[in-house]
């Protein structure tokens, strides 16, 4: 798994003009099954993204795609998962 953390290097204005295409672009790798959950920090400096194994070349294809590459740097941690919840769904609402 990865765990991609984002964090802004553009005035809040700039991020929000290109949230609508970060949004559609999350849609898409949530709708493929690529993506498992993502969501801002908290106080709201960027976001994270965890994403499930998958070839690291793949994985750069797709962050070159997000409209936040204007806006954000991106950390990208490969994490060997070894012990995890069955539903990752109770991640949403923490």
């Amino acid at each position: 798994m990865y765990i991609v953390s984002l964090t802004y290097n553009r005035p809040m204005p700039e991020v929000e003009a290109a949230l609508d295409a970060h949004i559609a672009w999350l849609d898409t790798y949530f709708a493929d099954g690529t993506f498992i959950a993502a969501g801002r920090k908290d106080p709201r400096t960027g976001g994270v993204i965890l994403i499930k194994d998958i070839d690291r070349a793949r994985l750069d294809r797709i962050l070159a795609e997000d409209a936040f590459q204007k806006v954000a740097d991106y950390e990208v941690t490969k994490v060997n998962v070894t012990r995890g919840s069955a539903d990752f769904s109770a991640l949403v609402g923490l």
